[in-house]
């Protein structure tokens, strides 16, 4: 499955330039995913806001996936088929990037959290498997890993997150945009 990624390169490079617009125009990257695609949301928004792998400043990311009281409040009250796109509502703003992490790319709790993003005028980012799903119809761009084994999508997942975390780092530092900090010493 790895050796068909680099045909995906295109796309996975359009996806990194969205969010690099998105950060250069002072948005922020939310991310959203269940089970193992959560734990993805999670590490892809660490690597922006404290580091990739150059010293910068912190980006604005964040994983709706981690706050327990608001999942747990909301799933109790309403229903955990829109725990996400409850949170776009309350957090996202115009100018703002979603990135939909689902291996089908038919969650629908993800495939609504995608729909909630798109009507608020957020670009969405769908991070999907080959098959791609309902969620297609709500991404601005989709990257659809080559593969139907949910191991070897989550594998690719990483893989095209660090890929934009290098762009994203290698672009910003390179026009000054994000310098690093001067007090927090050696991070």
């Amino acid at each position: 499955m790895m050796a068909k990624l680099p045909a995906c390169a295109p796309t996975i490079d359009a996806a990194g330039e969205l969010l690099l617009a998105c950060l250069r125009l002072g948005g922020k990257i939310l991310l959203c995913g269940n089970g193992g695609s959560a734990a993805d949301c999670q590490h892809i928004a660490a690597e922006l806001v404290v580091r990739y792998e150059q010293k910068r400043r912190g980006l604005p990311a964040i994983a709706l996936t981690t706050d327990s009281s608001i999942l747990t409040a909301h799933s109790n009250d309403y229903e955990f088929a829109t725990v996400f796109s409850r949170q776009i509502e309350a957090l996202g703003r115009k100018g703002d990037c979603l990135i939909a992490i689902s291996t089908s790319g038919n969650s629908g709790n993800i495939v609504k959290a995608a729909e909630t993003a798109q009507q608020q005028g957020l670009s969405v980012i769908a991070l999907t498997g080959e098959a791609g799903g309902k969620l297609l119809q709500h991404a601005t761009v989709a990257v659809q890993a080559p593969s139907s084994v949910t191991a070897r999508i989550q594998e690719a997942h990483i893989l095209i997150a660090h890929w934009w975390c290098a762009l994203i780092e290698d672009r910003l530092l390179e026009k000054r945009l994000f310098e690093a900090p001067t007090d927090q010493g050696e991070l």
